[in-house]
């Protein structure tokens, strides 16, 4: 269940927004000055998963994410990605514990940014759908539809990028993981 009271999708979509600007300028600044850790990097990867994944678990457990019938659907787009972040954090654990630092590469990245620019258009949706159309005493039924299927259609690229840099990490890194 999802609060639902008129600017709690608003106050939602602002709160992901700030935290999304913030986990960007973090890394942003930290290079800028040079402030850029081992410690950080390895906190930053963590960091970006709690917050897409939490927040794609919540969103899919309220079936706001997306809507009967393509709920199954969300619910195994979200176990892949799921298995996906087990994987890369725990081959990262053992390349840690043997010196080796795997940090985000390009293809993390780019599954990151598109899961986010995912996770924006669907809290976008309910923010126009519910607290816009309140506000201007209107139905944004349509547009609301067209904002929730473009996020539908960027969490599954964001999906598919995240099967397609997991395969990376592990075959770039198999070798330190699984060595004895």
């Amino acid at each position: 269940m999802y609060c639902d009271w008129i600017g709690s999708a608003t106050l939602a979509f602002i709160l992901f927004i700030l935290a999304a600007v913030g986990d960007w300028l973090d890394g942003y600044l930290a290079r800028k000055w040079q402030q850029v850790t081992t410690f950080g990097k390895l906190m930053d990867a963590l960091i970006d998963k709690i917050m897409v994944m939490g927040l794609v678990i919540a969103l899919v457990g309220s079936a706001q994410f997306v809507p009967e019938p393509k709920h199954e659907i969300a619910i195994a787009l979200t176990l892949i990605t799921l298995c996906r972040e087990f994987m890369v954090t725990g081959m990262r654990m053992v390349a840690a514990a043997k010196g080796v630092i795997v940090s985000a590469d390009s293809g993390g990245k780019s599954k990151t940014l598109t899961q986010l620019i995912a996770l924006g258009f669907l809290l976008g949706a309910p923010m126009i759908g519910r607290d816009l159309a309140h506000l201007i005493g209107q139905n944004c039924d349509a547009s609301t539809a067209v904002i929730q299927h473009i996020g539908e259609y960027i969490f599954i690229l964001g999906t598919v990028l995240a099967v397609w840099s997991g395969w990376r990490y592990i075959s770039k890194f198999r070798s330190v993981v699984f060595a004895s």
